[in-house]
């Protein structure tokens, strides 16, 4: 990790304290595993390891314009390129993850993921949420998503 992303984490690290927050999943991948770790020293919690968490593969192939190709996978959730997965499947997949989340015992969870996962994620709790969304998240970004009588809400912290 970069020693811009260091600090990152150590900022979110900083924000995140004193919420409550009692578990923490990340992602395997390096990069978010290394984001939320000064939160869990700061916590003392392990970091479980979610494999539903993984970023969204938009192709095996080298897309020439991936970002096209990446905006025409948000208007047709079914679009599936060689070697990728749909966004439909990785919506389905990280439902699954946040599902089992939402059953453990403890309430307050921060979760690490990634960019394209986390905007299929908020896009099924709000469908107004695409290819623009996207592209105006920043590293770290943060969301809030609670739920009451099965109802989702998110919120994206400032």
């Amino acid at each position: 990790m970069s020693g811009d992303g260091l600090a990152q984490a150590d900022a979110l690290a900083e924000r995140l304290t004193g919420l409550g927050i009692e578990r923490i999943v990340s992602s395997p991948f390096r990069r978010a595993m290394q984001s939320v770790a000064p939160l869990a020293r700061r916590l003392r919690l392990a970091v479980d390891i979610e494999p539903r968490l993984r970023e969204h593969v938009l192709s095996a192939a080298d897309l020439p314009d991936w970002r096209a190709a990446l905006k025409a996978s948000f208007e047709d959730p079914d679009l599936c390129f060689e070697g990728g997965e749909s966004g439909r499947a990785a919506t389905q997949r990280v439902l699954s993850a946040v599902e089992e989340m939402r059953a453990h015992a403890a309430p307050i969870t921060a979760v690490a993921t990634h960019g394209k996962l986390l905007t299929f994620l908020l896009r099924h709790v709000d469908p107004r949420i695409g290819f623009a969304d996207w592209q105006a998240l920043t590293n770290p970004d943060i969301f809030r998503l609670t739920f009451a009588c099965d109802r989702a809400n998110v919120r994206r912290f400032r």
